[in-house]
């Protein structure tokens, strides 16, 4: 995850404290550990499709994550949002597993199953910020323009939001609990947020004076004419200068140098032949 910034919302603080106050501060850096994981599926999901967490910001039952996913097929932006979840639950089930063998250690791992499990159901939810609203807003856009698509899944969470305030009136009358207000503040304020600052951002490499004066590796890759951008960005290296030998029937017919490479990135899309772009300078 090199290279993320990582915000904390003030939610993320009181919601921290109110279990500090209540004695279940040990539960409290379980679920953040869990919530890192699951932010972790996505940056691995992104980079394998050419693009990178730029920031992610931590708040109550997980993280937010802002999407500015132009140009990405409809695969790709699903194995980017169902990668979180996924991840939870392999982990879920990895803990489970080792029960049956070591049935001692179930007292120590119970809670971090059931942190992983309960992030993954959540995320599973189909309303906007959660990884569910993310597959709902993917699928209405095959069918209808994106920011017509962003807005239905946006007031799907805001409804969403509105329930689980209801929910936690409730249970002022009942059995308190809080957790309904926090989760409501937390899909409320996901589901309003247009900041695009924590979005995926396509790979290429960012080469400082600082990292020249330490040293840098040199990475020279040879690829057929006809792969396409994303497969490039997959094998370069963003803390290198790479350099791409583009061959045409085993002979080599362009050569891309860092700055070839950063310009195609920025201009090209990921789904086109490179040959469509050896010629940009």
């Amino acid at each position: 995850m090199g290279g993320i910034k990582l915000r904390i919302h003030p939610l993320f603080y009181l919601f921290g404290l109110y279990y500090a106050l209540t004695g279940r501060i040990f539960i409290f850096i379980i679920y953040t550990v869990c919530a890192l994981s699951h932010e972790l599926g996505h940056s691995f999901a992104a980079a394998n499709a050419g693009y990178k967490l730029n920031r992610i910001t931590l708040m109550p039952f997980g993280a937010v994550v802002s999407g500015d996913l132009d140009g990405l097929k409809c695969a790709d932006e699903l194995k980017i949002a169902l990668a979180g979840p996924f991840l939870n639950l392999a982990i879920g089930l990895f803990f489970v597993s080792l029960w049956w063998i070591y049935p001692e250690i179930y007292a120590y791992t119970d809670i971090a199953a059931q942190a992983n499990f309960t992030l993954a159901l959540i995320n599973f939810i189909p309303v906007y910020p959660l990884d569910g609203g993310r597959v709902a807003y993917a699928f209405l856009s095959l069918r209808l323009k994106r920011e017509t698509a962003g807005k239905i899944c946006r007031i799907a969470g805001v409804i969403f939001a509105v329930a689980l305030f209801a929910l936690f009136i409730i249970s002022v009358f009942f059995t308190f609990n809080l957790s309904f207000l926090f989760f409501s503040l937390f899909v409320l304020f996901g589901a309003l947020d247009k900041n695009k600052e924590n979005r995926y951002v396509r790979l290429y490499s960012s080469l400082t004076d600082e990292k020249l004066k330490k040293g840098v590796n040199y990475k020279k890759t040879g690829i057929d004419k006809s792969v396409n951008v994303k497969k490039m960005l997959s094998l370069l290296d963003p803390d290198a200068i790479n350099e791409v030998v583009v061959y045409d029937r085993g002979e080599p017919v362009a050569v891309l140098s860092q700055q070839k490479i950063n310009n195609i990135i920025e201009k090209g899309d990921l789904y086109s032949p490179i040959e469509k772009y050896m010629s940009v300078t």
